[in-house]
C-alpha cells in the first residue's frame, strides 16, 4: 500500500469513528486518495457521501447538514482555487457557530517550490476563521504513522464540536503520488493501521453540551430576544416566568402565552417602547436583521444579558451585564401588568397588519411569506434567505411553534442558500421548504445541479423574485432623492428567465400567479421543486410604510 493510499483510509476510519456521518466531497486530482476512501466508507455503509463539483455550493452543503444535524459534518476538495471557495461557509460557519470539518488536499512541499500547477498559499488559508488549523506532514513508510493521523482527526473533531463553541476546523493535507491505490494493493503497511477496538475513536474526548454558565435575570420588566437558536427554549422559559418573548423569526418557533408574534412590529413603535421600555433584556444568540432590535440593545438604560453568543458580542452600546450558556431562575418575579401590556399591544398590531394585507394586492413579500406559513405541514423545516425573506417571514407570520426555521445569519450573506437548504433538508426527517429573494437563488443556483447519483431531498424552494435588490427599497438608498442611481447600482435588475433555469437543471419549476395557485404547488410532493412568485419592488416601500402607520395607530389605541 503506497503512503497516500494508507493515509487516506485511516483519515476516513478515523472520521467516522469520530461520528462524521456526512462528508462532501468534491472531485479532483491531488484529492483522489481521499476520494477512493471515501467512495469504499460510503459503499461499506460506514457514512453518507455526497458529490458536487461547485466548491462553494458543497461547503453550504456541508454547513446545511452540520447546522440542522448539530453534528460535524465535513467537506473535501482537491487544491488550488477549490480550497478558496470554501472561504464563505467556513465564515458562516465561524459566525453562527456551525461544526465544520474542512479537508484540502495539496501538494507536497517540493512541488509547491517547483511552481507546480493549481498552486496556492493553503497554509492558514481562513485565517481567524477556524477554530483549530493544522497542515499533515507528507504521509511516509515510517512508525507512528497511524496513531499521529488519528490523533488529529480528534483534536479536529474536539475544536469543531467545541468545548465553548462550535466552528469550523481546516486540515490541510499534502499529497504525494502516487495518488490511487497500487495494482494488486494487498492492505499491507509498514505498521498496522488498525483503530482502537470496537469502534473506538483513538482519542476519548467528551460530547460537549450547555456549559453549566448561567445569566441571572432580576428584573420585573422584562424581554427576552430569541434569535436563531434555541426558540422553543425561550419560549417556555418566558412562559415558566412570565416574561414577554419576542424572536427575529416572528412567531416561527415561538410558543406559550408569553409569545409576542408582532414583536418586530412592536420595537419599532417609538411611542410604545418609550411607555414600555425594559428594564431588562434577555438575548438568546445574535440578533442581525432589524434596526429597532438594535436601538433596545443599545439603550443605555435597559441591561443585556447575553445568551449563547458567539465571539462577535452584540454591544451596540457596550452595555453587556451577562454573558452565560443558559438561562437561570429570575431573581424577581416578573410583573403581570407588563406581560398583559406587551400581549393588548400585540393583539392590536397583529389584527392591523392582517387588516392592512386584505387591502393590499396579491402578491407582495408579506402576503407570500404569510400564505406560505400558513400552508407548512406540521414539523416543516423552513430556512429562509437574507434580505427581505427574512423580515418578511417577522413581519407577516403567525405563531408557528411546529415549524423548524433556519437561517445563515452568521455573516447574513446570500451565498450557498440553496446549496444550504438542500443540505439541511437532506438530514430533515419531515417536508422542508426554503423562502429565498431571486438575487439569493441566482446567486447560488448551481446548487440545484445533482448527479443522478446524489440524493436529492423533499424540498420546495419559494423563490419571490422581484427582477432585483429589493431590499435596497427598503433602506436609505431607496429614497426618492437617490432615485437617479437606484436602478443601476442597487435596483440591478437581471430579467433572467427562471423557468428556463431550472428545465436545464431539471428541476421541476412553478410561476404562481395567484394565491390559490400558490398555496396548490405548496402541497408536499417528493424531491426538489421551485415555486416562483414574481412581485413588484417598487411597491416595497410603500407598504412598509402603509404598514407602520396602521400598525402605530392600533398599539396606540391600546
Amino acid at each position: 500500500m503506497n503512503p497516500s493510499t494508507a493515509q487516506a483510509r485511516v483519515i476516513v476510519d478515523e472520521l467516522v469513528r469520530n461520528t462524521v456521518s456526512h462528508v462532501v466531497l468534491c472531485p479532483g486530482s491531488r484529492n483522489a486518495p481521499l476520494s477512493i476512501a471515501l467512495y469504499d466508507a460510503a459503499a461499506a455503509g460506514r457514512l453518507k457521501l455526497h458529490v458536487r463539483i461547485d466548491e462553494r455550493g458543497a461547503a453550504f452543503l456541508a454547513l446545511g447538514i452540520a447546522a440542522r444535524t448539530g453534528r460535524p459534518s465535513a467537506v473535501v476538495c482537491t487544491s488550488g482555487t477549490a480550497a478558496a471557495n470554501f472561504h464563505p461557509a467556513v465564515l458562516e460557519a465561524d459566525r453562527a457557530g456551525v461544526p465544520l470539518i474542512v479537508l484540502t488536499a495539496d501538494r507536497p512541499p517540493e512541488l509547491r517550490a517547483a511552481g507546480a500547477s493549481q498552486v496556492i498559499e493553503q497554509y492558514r488559508l481562513y485565517g481567524d476563521a477556524v477554530r483549530y488549523f493544522d497542515e499533515l506532514a507528507v504521509a511516509e513508510r515510517r512508525p507512528g504513522q497511524n496513531s499521529y493521523w488519528r490523533s488529529q482527526i480528534c483534536r479536529a473533531w474536539n475544536a469543531a464540536y467545541g468545548e465553548w463553541r462550535s466552528g469550523p476546523v481546516h486540515l490541510n493535507i499534502p499529497f504525494r503520488d502516487p495518488l490511487v491505490p497500487d495494482v494488486g494493493d494487498d492492505g499491507e503497511w509498514y505498521e498496522s493501521i488498525e483503530g482502537r477496538a470496537d469502534g473506538e475513536r483513538w482519542t476519548e474526548l467528551p460530547d460537549f453540551g450547555a456549559l453549566p454558565s448561567f445569566v441571572v435575570p432580576s428584573a420585573r420588566h422584562g424581554l427576552v430576544i430569541a434569535c436563531d437558536t434555541g426558540v422553543q427554549a425561550a419560549s417556555e422559559w418566558a412562559e415558566q416566568h412570565g416574561w414577554p418573548v419576542v424572536s427575529e423569526t416572528g412567531g416561527l418557533g415561538l410558543s406559550g402565552t408569553t409569545a409576542i408574534s408582532s414583536g418586530a412590529w412592536l420595537l419599532g413603535v417609538e411611542e410604545f417602547i418609550s411607555k414600555h421600555k425594559p428594564e431588562q433584556v434577555l438575548c438568546l444568540g445574535r440578533p442581525t436583521v432589524f434596526r429597532q432590535v438594535g436601538k433596545v440593545l443599545s439603550d443605555p438604560a435597559v441591561e443585556v444579558l447575553l445568551v449563547r453568543p458567539d465571539s462577535d458580542w452584540p454591544a451596540p452600546a457596550h452595555n453587556v451585564r451577562q454573558v452565560g450558556q443558559w438561562f437561570a431562575e429570575p431573581t424577581k418575579p416578573a410583573d403581570p401588568e407588563w406581560l398583559a401590556a406587551w400581549q393588548r399591544a400585540d393583539a392590536a398590531a397583529a389584527s392591523a397588519v392582517s387588516a392592512a394585507l386584505v387591502g393590499e394586492p396579491w402578491p407582495n413579500g408579506l402576503t407570500v411569506a404569510a400564505a406560505l406559513i400558513d400552508s407548512l405541514p406540521e414539523g416543516a423545516l423552513l430556512v429562509v434567505g437574507s434580505s427581505n425573506p427574512t423580515r418578511d417571514v417577522a413581519l407577516a407570520g403567525s405563531l408557528r411553534p411546529d415549524v423548524l426555521v433556519h437561517r445563515n445569519r452568521g455573516v447574513a450573506g446570500i451565498d450557498g442558500t440553496v446549496s444550504t437548504a438542500l443540505g439541511a433538508a437532506t438530514v430533515h426527517r419531515a417536508p422542508s421548504y426554503a423562502l429565498l429573494g431571486d438575487l439569493t437563488f441566482l446567486h447560488d443556483a448551481s446548487g440545484l445541479l445533482t448527479g443522478p447519483a446524489e440524493q436529492r431531498p423533499d424540498l420546495t424552494i419559494v423563490v419571490l423574485n422581484d427582477d432585483g435588490g429589493g431590499i435596497f427599497s427598503l433602506l436609505e438608498q431607496g429614497a426618492p432623492e437617490h432615485a437617479a442611481s437606484f436602478e443601476r447600482v442597487f435596483g440591478t435588475p437581471h430579467g433572467a428567465d427562471l423557468g428556463a433555469l431550472c428545465a436545464g437543471y431539471r428541476v421541476p419549476h412553478t410561476l404562481a400567479t395567484t394565491v390559490e395557485e400558490f398555496r396548490a404547488a405548496l402541497v408536499p410532493a417528493p424531491g426538489l421543486r421551485v415555486v416562483e412568485v414574481r412581485v413588484d419592488r417598487t411597491q416595497h416601500r410603500g407598504l412598509h410604510a402603509r404598514l407602520r402607520k396602521a400598525v402605530a395607530s392600533a398599539v396606540g389605541q391600546v
